[in-house]
């Protein structure tokens, strides 16, 4: 089959990039892929971190993808169609996470060839920070479309609350695996700078005020000295009320900031150093971080908000927090380390690893769109 992938590809950076090369990997096994990427993503003005592009240090797959599309420049939606219908597909794969790119895909889509299927693969519909602009650009993106693809309940719930006829494919997030290998924990630890007597939890990703690091702190206050917390990821926003919730409950010596952007290179130490990742989320649809924490076969203890509970298995490949609660998420914490559960929550994630394959996902998709 001729397939065109569109999404955020090499140079661009993040979670988005990683999935979509992923992806194109699994497809081209079997099909002939032509990938496509933004001209320009955002404008360096809108984007809330340091870059949008990889580093030297990023292990990324430099997907040779052509750069098409302008979000906010409609004489490239034209032009991106146009280059995309060059390639005669017959099945048209899409990334959609951000309403902001409503308004640019929709114009793009419209254009695409009628005798390929259009599908794309929603991380999120309605967004975790609300904009005036959201229902609106949705409407526009989603009618057009032939089908959908999705991670979450959460995120069907939504689809079907603003498309109730969509058809669609529920399928879970696959694993990522091109972070490397799980090293030592004490070699982990040393590499940064930590000491191998504590119990670390481990708050990874994005900084951003709905992922619940302040319920994460607060619950840290009420657990025993030993039990430290490390925060790696770029601040999106302010961080200045981290560091006086930090300052007030005297926690600076048990919560150790890497707030910078982690390369994929680094990710592996923060991963391989930490006893269990901690999603104390205040919303979500579905979150990367479980795909990576299971890549590393390390248990999740997670808030019950979006879908975060269907890919943790309360019990069995970590536990689930009824609500984002900083006395509960503290209740949970004593749980898994008074119960010893980090050895049988490991082996069970490595268990059910192999179902979550690229490979299975991409042939899902492609089932998916025959169907259509």
């Amino acid at each position: 089959m001729r397939i065109a992938l569109f999404s955020a590809f090499y140079p661009y950076r993040g979670g988005i990039a990683q999935f979509s090369a992923m992806l194109y990997r699994a497809l081209a096994e079997e099909h002939d892929v032509s990938a496509f990427t933004f001209k320009r993503q955002y404008p360096g003005f809108l984007f809330p971190g340091s870059s949008q592009y990889v580093t030297e240090d990023d292990n990324a797959d430099a997907i040779d993808a052509e750069r098409v599309l302008d979000s906010v420049n409609p004489l490239s939606f034209r032009s991106a169609a146009k280059r995309i219908n060059k390639t005669k597909p017959e099945l048209y794969i899409g990334q959609y996470w951000m309403t902001f790119f409503g308004p640019a895909m929709s114009g793009m889509q419209k254009r695409i060839s009628k005798e390929a299927k259009r599908i794309n693969i929603l991380h999120n519909v309605i967004p975790h920070e609300k904009r005036f602009f959201d229902k609106k650009a949705n409407r526009m993106f989603l009618k057009q479309n032939d089908g959908f693809v999705v991670l979450s309940d959460v995120v069907l719930k939504d689809l079907l609350s603003l498309k109730p006829d969509a058809k669609y494919l529920r399928i879970d997030h696959p694993i990522y695996n091109h972070f490397g290998a799980k090293i030592e924990r004490a070699e982990a630890l040393k590499s940064l700078g930590l000491n191998a007597d504590h119990k670390y939890l481990l708050f990874f990703g994005f900084i951003r005020d709905y992922k619940g690091l302040d319920l994460l702190l607060d619950a840290l206050n009420g657990l025993p000295l030993e039990y430290h917390v490390i925060v790696a990821g770029e601040v999106y926003g302010s961080f200045d009320k981290y560091v006086s919730q930090i300052e007030a409950h005297n926690l600076k010596e048990r919560v150790h900031l890497f707030t910078e952007y982690i390369s994929d290179a680094e990710v592996t130490r923060y991963f391989s150093a930490s006893d269990v990742c901690m999603l104390p989320y205040k919303s979500a649809t579905q979150s990367g971080i479980t795909a990576i924490s299971h890549h590393f076969d390390l248990p999740i203890i997670a808030t019950d908000v979006g879908g975060l509970k269907e890919n943790t298995r309360d019990g069995e490949t970590g536990l689930i927090v009824s609500k984002p609660d900083p006395n509960l998420i503290s209740t949970s914490v004593l749980k898994y380390f008074d119960e010893n559960l980090k050895d049988e929550f490991s082996q069970n994630i490595a268990l059910k690893k192999a179902e979550n394959s690229w490979d299975n996902f991409a042939k899902r998709i492609v089932e998916f769109s025959e169907s259509l």
